[in-house]
């Protein structure tokens, strides 16, 4: 799931979803980027594929299968905010979204 989320975040930033790039984008080092992408593409949520810029590197694309776990992954993300955040308002609700996902885009600033 770890892998598939960074693939996703990578193609929302049109950032090329490299070894290097999954590895960091999950923190932790290129073989251990790796082995959960070996695993990953054995289970059939990715695929590698050559860049379509540069021949020498590989990139990974979701597939339909995972692209339909992600899709519940978030389901279930949002079934469990509305439920941690019962008692809000939609106001307070859009308010905190709003200020997670400042956090995140203020991460990536400071990651480039």
């Amino acid at each position: 799931m770890l892998v598939c989320e960074a693939v996703h975040a990578l193609s929302l930033r049109a950032s090329p979803a490299t070894v290097n790039a999954i590895a960091q984008e999950v923190g932790i080092d290129q073989s251990g980027a790796s082995r959960l992408i070996k695993s990953a593409t054995a289970a059939g949520y990715f695929v590698m594929a050559a860049s379509a810029t540069d021949g020498r590197r590989r990139e990974a694309s979701l597939t339909h299968a995972g692209q339909l776990m992600l899709d519940q992954a978030h389901r279930w993300q949002e079934e469990m905010f509305v439920e941690l955040t019962t008692g809000w308002s939609d106001k307070k609700r859009r308010d905190f979204q709003q200020a997670m996902t400042d956090l995140i885009e203020r991460s990536y600033e400071m990651d480039a």
